[in-house]
């Protein structure tokens, strides 16, 4: 660790590194991460926390002073940059690729892809994710979105169900499964889960109208690679 001290300090007087790529590009072998120090894992957390709250630009305050050397400084970057929608998300997520945070990388990618209506990129990203992070009901959740956005209710179902085992008693699955329930007509078993998972009229309604903007999107795409109009996190199911 200590050998590395003067080829860090090296990287931060030049700015970056060579070929164009960011200081921490030749710093990360494939699938290694650091541990954060102590005190830098409370800002991470902070961070974190900031974001989940919905105070993006707090969050990126925190995350200021941490080095761009540690991938769960650039990913917890990411999220809040995506969230603003910034270009700086993209970059930031693709250098997690070949870490291991690989997994969120690919998940944020996907999201990216998948507010720009690029169904068919998100899905690509999302099922790679789900390959590294199998037991993550957010990816689970997401891939089950863009499932849904294509019309692939079968496996939209399986993704969803699958978050929600998973995690039980988080909303966020079951919301989009009643709107699948809803854009079937099937609502006995729409009824049945909101009366299970305890989501407010704001959820249902919420449900109902994304599931009458799926019935007037365009018909099913191909099972391989069909896409569908819609793809943002306002007028389609949610993705986290």
């Amino acid at each position: 660790m200590k050998a590395l001290i003067p080829a860090l300090a090296l990287l931060m007087l030049g700015g970056c590194a060579t070929n164009g790529q960011p200081p921490w590009a030749n710093l990360m072998s494939p699938g290694s991460c650091p541990k954060p120090a102590a005190d830098q894992e409370l800002s991470l957390n902070l961070a974190n926390e900031m974001a989940n709250d919905g105070k993006l630009h707090a969050s990126l305050a925190n995350l200021q002073n941490l080095p761009d050397t540690l991938p769960q400084v650039r990913q917890r970057k990411a999220k809040a940059y995506r969230l603003l929608g910034r270009s700086e998300a993209e970059p930031l997520y693709r250098s997690l690729l070949g870490t291991c945070m690989a997994a969120e990388g690919e998940h944020g990618l996907g999201q990216l892809a998948a507010a720009r209506g690029n169904n068919g990129l998100a899905m690509a990203h999302l099922q790679r994710a789900v390959k590294l992070a199998p037991t993550d009901e957010k990816i689970r959740n997401d891939l089950g979105v863009v499932y849904l956005n294509q019309l692939r209710t079968k496996d939209a179902r399986f993704e969803f169900l699958t978050a929600m085992e998973l995690k039980q008693g988080d909303q966020l699955a079951a919301v989009n499964l009643v709107t699948l329930l809803i854009y079937q007509n099937n609502w006995e078993q729409a009824a049945h889960l909101v009366s299970q998972s305890g989501l407010t009229p704001e959820q249902v309604t919420e449900a109902k109208t994304r599931a009458e903007k799926l019935k007037g999107s365009a018909t099913p795409a191909p099972k391989a690679k069909g896409q569908v109009a819609a793809g943002s996190d306002v007028l389609s199911p949610v993705i986290q």
